[in-house]
C-alpha cells in the first residue's frame, strides 16, 4: 500500500512515518500543505493522511480542494481538535475518518487499512494466485506449493505488484514507484537487484518459472514462459 502524509508537525510525522515502514507500506510525507495537495491529486496514492492544523491551507481545506479533483480517494484527517463539531466539520469537508491526536499507532494503522480496503473492489482479494504461487497481501506471506518463500517487505511488495497484474508487463518504473518513496534516490538496478532475489526465492528448485525478464521494459509474471526467456 502506499500512502501520502501531509503533516507540518515533524515529530508525529516522523514517527508515523517509521511505523508506516515497519509495517511493510511505502509511504511519502510533505510538511507543506499546497505541495501535498498536488501530490494527493496524482492518483498514485492508496490513502492520504492529512492533518486538520496547518498554515496556508488548513486540513479542511485541503480536503474540499482534493475532493473537487478525487471524489473517490481515501482521506483520514488526523488532529489535536476533538470536539463533536471540529469532528463534523472534517468529516463534512470529505474526510473518510477522523483520528485525534495523540494516536496509537495500532490504531492509526488499522484505520488506514480499512480504507484501503473499501476503496478499490480490486484490493478487497487479499488472496492472489499464479499457477501454484499463492500471496496472502493482509498476512503478508507467500507460498509456492507446499514451500514457504519467506519473503522480505521489498519482495513482497514486488510480488504484490507482478500478481496484480498477471500476464502484463510490470515496467521498473512502476516498481521503483510503487515499492520505494519520493524521497528514495536509486542506486544503479536497484529494482534488478531486488528481483533477482525475488525470482530466486520464488523459481527455486521448480520445473517452471513464473517470474519473467521482459527485455528493454520489465519484468512479468505468468504460469508458461515463451521462447527466448
Amino acid at each position: 500500500m502506499r500512502l501520502l502524509l501531509i503533516e507540518d508537525d515533524v515529530r508525529s510525522a516522523q514517527y508515523l512515518m517509521r511505523g508506516l515502514a515497519e509495517s511493510g507500506h511505502v509511504a511519502d510525507h510533505i510538511a507543506d500543505s499546497r505541495t501535498g495537495l498536488a501530490m494527493a491529486g496524482e492518483g498514485i496514492y492508496d490513502v492520504v493522511v492529512v492533518d486538520r492544523r496547518m498554515p496556508g491551507l488548513d486540513g479542511v481545506e485541503l480536503v474540499s480542494a482534493l475532493r473537487r479533483r478525487d471524489p473517490g480517494i481515501p482521506v483520514l484527517m488526523i488532529s489535536a481538535l476533538s470536539s463533536t463539531q471540529q469532528r463534523v466539520e472534517g468529516l463534512k469537508a470529505g474526510a473518510d475518518d477522523y483520528l485525534v491526536k495523540p494516536y496509537a499507532f495500532a490504531e492509526i494503522l488499522a484505520r488506514i487499512e480499512a480504507l484501503a480496503r473499501r476503496n478499490d473492489e480490486g484490493r478487497r482479494q487479499t488472496v492472489l494466485q499464479v499457477a501454484d504461487l499463492k500471496l496472502d497481501v493482509a498476512a503478508r506471506s507467500a507460498v509456492r506449493g507446499a514451500r514457504d518463500l519467506r519473503l522480505q517487505a521489498r519482495e513482497l511488495a514486488l510480488l504484490e505488484q507482478l500478481m496484480r497484474r498477471p500476464g502484463q508487463v510490470v515496467t521498473r518504473a512502476m516498481l521503483l514507484e510503487a515499492v520505494w518513496n519520493y524521497d528514495f534516490d536509486p542506486k544503479g538496478n536497484i529494482v534488478d537487484m531486488h528481483m533477482h532475489r525475488l525470482r530466486g526465492k520464488v523459481d527455486h528448485d521448480t520445473e517452471a518459472a513464473l517470474i519473467h525478464t521482459v527485455a528493454g521494459a520489465g519484468y512479468c509474471i505468468r504460469a508458461l514462459a515463451t521462447d527466448g526467456e
